[in-house]
């Protein structure tokens, strides 16, 4: 079987549906063959404007109407391209344009509700209603035909569009599958967004794909109430859901005693945490404060992936729990991961299985020891087609190579090492702040604030660069309601403990709540906050600058 669309449609039936949970609580639903029958009207409709193998725009508030609209895309052989509705006045508008030009989109696709406020964007509604699904005719689909565009959440500017073909998708989602151990999965459950990697092929796909049900909900109202999504996998007895390390620690930190006392989380066997840094401490807390649920610590899978290789690269099975180990942190700045009883956690993310994956010396040597920290490499039918209408960075990060599996490489950008068949990871390349010859992680930076002052908010750590070269830590970092009277001491406590455990000097900015930016799912925006540092675009409550980096502000805040 070589197209996704085959394979959902073999396991077509009425007694699974996907659930939409409002934000009032109410419920939609569909089953399998009633989207099913939506998607093949919505591909009549589609076919019906000439648009087979033309890329078109999906805005969609999170619901039913945008999984039918995907569905009609495959079904009509047009790669969708899901994206967040634009805010009215926001830069998501300027972006929806700009996805439009670097895709070559020619339509935007809506729900009702929004097609007014989209009208000059030339938005239509796909309906469903008015076309005969009995006219669907399939396709002509390999592994190779594009299936969607998932484009990066780089700078406004500069969104990167993966061409993900139907092969990429099926293997990807058998590679969930067979997390499962081949246990059935019944039902899904997750909030995150349908434009989001994770949510759309970690929830949406695998679940058509697994023919299990899904039970999901809106980003804004899981961040609004936290335990909605929990009271989800309790109502419905969902057996797997998936969130990145911000959902966690957003349940732990904001639903009651209260709300837990009403909770049951006995039915989940698997709990994947992917799509940003791991933190040790975020998986213990949670499984600490819900295990009066029924959480269980076998429940956990931990796992790492890219939007470049379809979701996820690797992952720890179902039932074999976490791997939390410490490692000399002078030797991880040095690229060597060497075992220390007081070290630096770091969660394992899985063995590799069913792709290639290498750790390459960042002097381009090679191959490096097990140990040894580098740059992560995979090949395999995952790895997606490319970058669209972008030849010169998809030869620069899809590397041809005749000796590599499926003749290719996917250079990830990511750093991370390999010990005892198991995968670890340590940072982004472009994150990794270098003072004198040491390599600085910019999440442990943020942690040992966080210790400092655990009442604060979010931290973004980021280095600036002088024209010598030598680069600057700077840590920007959020203060909740209260603490404002104290700014000198907070920022103290702070420098002293960044000071103190990683031996550098710190230029420290306080801001209030809310001005750490990140993305729908939780993750910081770091490389945005240093260019809004720089700008001089950030608001600060308090200040403690270095003079090289005063001196290359230009001015004092």
């Amino acid at each position: 079987m070589t197209d996704f669309v085959t394979h959902i449609r073999s396991r077509i039936s009425d007694d699974r549906e996907f659930v939409f949970v409002r934000d009032d609580g109410g419920t939609a639903r569909l089953t399998f063959a009633e989207l099913d029958r939506r998607a093949r009207a919505t591909a009549v409709w589609l076919a019906g404007r000439g648009l087979t193998d033309q890329p078109v725009l999906l805005l969609y508030p999170a619901g039913l109407d945008f999984t039918v609209a995907f569905l009609g895309c495959l079904y009509a052989r047009v790669p969708a391209i899901p994206a967040p509705l634009p805010d009215a006045g926001a830069p998501h508008a300027s972006r929806v344009r700009t996805l439009m030009r670097d895709a070559g989109a020619r339509l935007v696709l809506t729900d009702p509700g929004h097609v007014s406020e989209l009208s000059d964007l030339s938005a239509h509604v796909a309906d469903h209603a008015v076309a005969d699904p009995d006219a669907w005719t399939p396709p002509a689909l390999s592994d190779a035909t594009i299936a969607y565009l998932q484009y990066t959440s780089g700078s406004t500017s500069d969104p990167r569009g993966v061409e993900v073909s139907h092969g990429n998708l099926l293997h990807n989602l058998e590679l969930f599958r067979l997390l499962a151990r081949n246990t059935p999965v019944r039902r899904l459950a997750g909030w995150l967004p349908h434009y989001h990697d994770m949510g759309l092929v970690g929830l949406q796909l695998q679940a058509l794909h697994a023919g299990a049900g899904l039970v999901f909900m809106s980003p804004t109202a899981f961040v609004a109430r936290p335990v909605r999504w929990l009271e989800m996998i309790s109502r419905y007895g969902a057996d797997w859901t998936v969130s990145p390390d911000f959902g966690y620690a957003w349940c732990t930190r904001r639903i009651t005693d209260e709300q837990l006392a009403g909770l049951d989380l006995s039915t989940l066997t698997m709990a994947v945490s992917g799509a940003e840094p791991i933190r040790a401490g975020t998986l213990a807390e949670f499984e600490r404060r819900f295990a009066p649920a029924g959480f269980r610590p076998t429940t956990w899978n931990p796992g790492y992936g890219l939007a470049e290789c379809t979701l996820m690269v690797t992952c720890v099975p179902q039932g074999q729990g976490v791997t939390v180990r410490r490692f000399d942190p002078s030797a991880l700045q040095r690229n060597r991961a060497v075992p220390a009883p007081e070290g630096t956690p770091l969660v394992a993310c899985g063995p590799v299985s069913g792709l290639d994956l290498r750790i390459v010396g960042l002097d381009g040597s090679g191959n490096v020891a097990d140990g040894e920290i580098g740059e992560i490499w995979v090949a395999g039918p995952s790895v997606a087609l490319g970058y669209r209408g972008r030849p010169a960075e998809t030869r620069a990060v899809f590397l041809a190579d005749d000796s590599a599996p499926h003749g290719r490489w996917l250079r990830t950008g990511d750093l991370g090492f390999l010990l005892d068949g198991q995968l670890y990871v340590t940072g982004r390349i472009k994150d990794v702040i270098i003072v004198n010859g040491r390599n600085l992680y910019p999440q442990d930076l943020e942690e040992a604030a966080a210790r400092a002052n655990p009442a604060a908010g979010r931290s973004a750590a980021f280095g600036v660069r002088r024209g010598d070269g030598r680069e600057h830590v700077v840590l920007v970092q959020e203060v909740r309601r209260g603490q404002s009277g104290a700014l000198g001491e907070t920022a103290e406590r702070i420098m002293d403990r960044v000071t103190r455990e990683f031996g550098i000097p710190l230029s420290l900015m306080l801001v209030p709540r809310g001005a750490v930016r990140q993305t729908t799912s939780g993750k910081l925006r770091r490389r945005h906050m240093r260019e809004l540092f720089l700008n001089g675009r950030l608001t600060p409550l308090h200040a403690e600058l270095e003079p090289a980096v005063n001196d290359l502000l230009g001015t004092v805040a």
